[in-house]
């Protein structure tokens, strides 16, 4: 590969990422890992912070999320170690031993580090806190959580009604519930799970269909007492809690996978295979989407980790079919939609994703960002209420596209400028560190001239 492929150019804050195509393209391949588990990595710090004794973990992922989640637990008295380091100790303070913090916690970009968090601190009697974050996340709705905890007994003050950030927090106390969680969300299921921990009694959250379970695998390997009725997609803790520090092996994350997974599928010549995958069925929605447009994607070295399903995903470049979406496969790719629109423009005929209304509350409107600037490049698609009809068969050209500091939405683009003709300057291109700190020097390192 030479410069003129991929260029990073900054002028501070910011970076623009220019991408200028060869002819005939540019082929995918050899062998790669992506960074560990964002999900994971987060509730390994944050269980590891409130148990008895000490947590090791391996594989974290060093993204800006998790060094959010990291130090606003330290901010708490809880020591954590080098994060660079390859083996990271937690020492657990103890559920309900968190200390009341002296400054604001700020939780950055990441939605999963405050609401998670809520049911911690609100859980926690006699303390108070200040919770924050930039400026996405102090206008993304918080409301799903608090409203929940509120009727455990929660004391929660925020912005517009108590549905923004910041957020003020008197811990106290809590009566165990039985919530009905109108959406699929882990977010609103592992906050509640948290402060269920510190309640006593059984707290249990009911969903419409089954979210990610991260939180349940990890909690019950750190030794809550903890149930699970699948049929019903209920989770039920009964508190209070003792948790036992454990050593935690954080796989690949599929999310960043997703990207090399689509990257691969939809380029001529590529064959690929990515280590160390996680695939756990709540998470695996993206290979169940791509299977159905018959992309050829087979796993490999099939194996469990630390209670976690991991596989090397291997995918060659095959023609993409369209499909539609919708029901209960979208909360289990909900995070992978911008890169499977992407995959969509390279399929025969038009692809319809539904039941995804979340997207318009992610880090950006993902659906009105993602349709405006593929739109930028020639695709065609089609904005729905809950979703989108993308057109395949479109041929993209070079443009100027913007990441609206959204991470998913940075790095779907520049999959995109992969199968565009000439030359794609993505600006802000420096938020795909929220989540792959290295997904420049992998995406340099893989572009190769095309057979």
């Amino acid at each position: 590969m030479t410069s003129s492929v991929l260029q990073l150019s900054e002028s501070p804050p910011h970076q623009t990422l220019t991408l200028t195509m060869p002819p005939g393209g540019v082929a995918l391949t050899g062998r790669i890992q992506v960074p560990g588990d964002k999900s994971i990595s987060h509730r390994a710090l944050m269980l590891g912070a409130i148990a008895q004794g000490e947590t090791r973990i391996k594989g974290l992922l060093l993204g800006e999320d998790p060094r959010s989640t990291a130090a606003c637990f330290q901010a708490m008295g809880v020591q954590i170690s080098n994060l660079e380091e390859e083996w990271i100790t937690v020492q657990g303070v103890g559920l309900g031993k968190l200390q009341e913090p002296v400054d604001v916690l700020n939780a950055g970009n990441s939605g999963t580090t405050l609401r998670l968090m809520l049911g911690l601190l609100a859980s926690h009697p006699d303390r108070f806190f200040v919770v924050t974050g930039d400026d996405s996340l102090r206008s993304r709705p918080m409301g799903r959580v608090i409203q929940p905890l509120s009727q455990m007994g929660a004391q929660i003050w925020g912005r517009q009604g108590n549905g923004l950030a910041p957020l003020a927090v008197q811990g106290q106390p809590l009566k165990p519930m039985h919530y009905y969680s109108p959406i699929a969300s882990a977010q609103v299921k592992s906050c509640i799970l948290l402060a269920g921990l510190n309640t006593e009694g059984s707290t249990s959250v009911t969903e419409p269909t089954r979210s990610r379970d991260h939180s349940e695998r990890m909690l019950q390997a750190f030794g809550a007492p903890l149930t699970v009725n699948p049929d019903t997609c209920t989770a039920t803790v009964h508190g209070p809690a003792t948790l036992t520090g454990q050593t935690v092996i954080v796989p690949g994350d599929i999310s960043s996978a997703a990207f090399w997974l689509v990257a691969a599928a939809i380029t001529p010549g590529s064959d690929l295979v990515i280590e160390n995958v996680g695939i756990n069925p709540t998470r695996t929605g993206i290979l169940d989407a791509l299977h159905c447009m018959e992309a050829d994607i087979t796993l490999e070295n099939e194996r469990e980790v630390t209670g976690e399903p991991v596989a090397d995903l291997h995918v060659r470049y095959r023609r993409l079919q369209a499909a539609t979406f919708d029901g209960d496969i979208i909360p289990r790719m909900i995070d992978e939609i911008p890169i499977l629109a992407v995959a969509a423009l390279f399929a025969e005929g038009t692809t319809i994703i539904r039941d995804a209304a979340e997207l318009r509350v992610k880090e950006s409107d993902r659906i009105t960002v993602m349709a405006t600037q593929l739109g930028r490049m020639g695709a065609h698609i089609i904005e729905l209420p809950d979703g989108m009809e993308v057109r395949g068969g479109a041929l993209l050209r070079g443009a100027a596209v913007d990441s609206h500091t959204d991470h998913r939405v940075g790095m779907s683009l520049a999959i995109a400028a992969l199968r565009a003709v000439g030359s794609t300057q993505l600006a802000r291109a420096e938020a795909a560190a929220v989540s792959y700190p290295s997904f420049v020097s992998t995406l340099r390192s893989l572009c190769a001239p095309a057979s």
